[in-house]
């Protein structure tokens, strides 16, 4: 098996719009989340989000391509231009040829969705734009990024609700491992904050209605948040070869479903797939020294996530720092483990820990290092990231300091 590398990682999220205000945002403790600014915000009851603000993708894409692109698409496209920036590779011949693209989402089109509905019921029009399908499917932001850099190999979209980004990091690791390309650009990109995206979360009787608060006894729920995060795998010779600044190593992954319930987590399910990236990076529990915690800030998922974490490393659990980024840039849904790895890549890279803000109270069923309000510098040689999603689909990624 081939070893796998990230040479190249773009953002842009409610913290920045890019990876250098991401991270600073993330070491300051900065909240990314306010007061929303939707169409009919007045008739959601939750009106608070973590919004990518100042974007302007008039200034970015042309019209042809903005009648192209929703949302999720356009931030997918700035954030893997990023990323292919940095990395310094240029497509052609059999690179082109191999080289693929798997992003995870959950929402689709969510915007054009909410867009065309009212166009067809609020406005009583019995015609919509003929790009309308091509824009709201899920896989369009991964098309448009091959399209783009002219990358003709496996290029797919996963859905996997919560854990989307994950699992999409999942399927380019293996085929980057097994050599069945020797670059993958893969992340995910979610934007459901349109009336639509959020009334519907409404009904799930999840949602705060004040500010996300992971792992403290008073939190009362999640925060939606948007975004994308695309980063470049790569095998790591062919990137030593070329002279690749290398961010970061992906050493194990790993997945599991609960079978159990659609919205209810389990211990057991999440234990198995922490347990299962452990095996796979063939690495002992005691050399992780940060996880990055799925941490939506509902009691339900924290407590079960803290037992997980619990049963798997035993009396190394207590010396283990655990935080939620999600206080600071939200839930981004099938984004949001991609933006999550940057936090792993910068503990890894920068010795930074990045804090769950927003912590009041000690929880006695999370009673762990959840490096509480205020960044942290820590050396770190192993690190994990952890997605759990709604139909108890689990997915959890280890990597290595390089």
């Amino acid at each position: 098996m081939k070893r796998v590398v990230i040479t190249g990682a773009g953002t842009i999220n409610a913290l920045g719009h890019d990876v250098p205000q991401t991270l600073a945002a993330m070491r300051e403790g900065k909240c990314g989340i306010g007061e929303l600014s939707l169409r009919d915000v007045d008739r959601l009851a939750v009106k608070i989000g973590a919004q990518v603000r100042g974007f302007e993708p008039d200034k970015i894409f042309n019209r042809q391509q903005l009648a192209l692109y929703d949302r999720f698409t356009q931030f997918a496209l700035v954030a893997a231009r990023e990323a292919l920036a940095q990395s310094g590779l240029e497509f052609s011949g059999e690179l082109s040829a191999k080289t693929g693209v798997v992003l995870g989402n959950s929402g689709g089109g969510m915007q054009t969705l909410d867009e065309n509905y009212r166009t067809v019921y609020e406005d009583g029009k019995n015609r919509v734009h003929p790009f309308v399908v091509p824009k709201l499917m899920n896989n369009a932001a991964a098309s448009h990024i091959s399209m783009e850099f002219n990358l003709k190999g496996p290029s797919f979209t996963v859905a996997s609700a919560c854990a989307s980004s994950n699992h999409a990091m999942a399927q380019a690791f293996q085929m980057v491992r097994h050599a069945m390309s020797p670059v993958m650009i893969t992340g995910g990109a979610e934007s459901m904050l349109c009336f639509g995206g959020v009334k519907a979360w409404e009904g799930l009787r999840v949602m705060s209605k004040d500010a996300c608060r992971p792992f403290s006894a008073t939190r009362n729920g999640m925060v939606q948040g948007e975004g994308a995060g695309v980063f470049v795998f790569e095998e790591y010779e062919h990137a030593k070869a070329r002279g690749a600044e290398i961010l970061a190593e992906v050493i194990g992954f790993a997945m599991t479903s609960d079978a159990a319930d659609i919205v209810m987590p389990s211990r057991q399910g999440a234990s198995r797939a922490i347990s299962g990236a452990l095996a796979d990076a063939r690495i002992n529990r005691e050399e992780v020294g940060y996880i990055n915690a799925h941490g939506t800030g509902t009691a339900a998922n924290d407590k079960t996530e803290c037992s997980a974490v619990a049963d798997v490393f035993g009396p190394h659990a207590d010396k283990l720092m655990i935080s939620s980024t999600k206080s600071m840039h939200g839930h981004l849904i099938g984004g949001t483990g991609a933006v999550e790895l940057l936090a792993c890549i910068m503990a890894l890279r920068d010795g930074v820990i990045a804090p769950t803000i927003g912590y009041e109270e000690a929880d006695p069923e999370c009673e762990m290092d959840v490096v509480p309000n205020q960044a942290r510098e820590a050396r770190v040689d192993v690190a994990l990231s952890n997605a759990f999603a709604f139909g108890g689909l689990n997915a959890v990624m280890a990597l290595r300091r390089v």
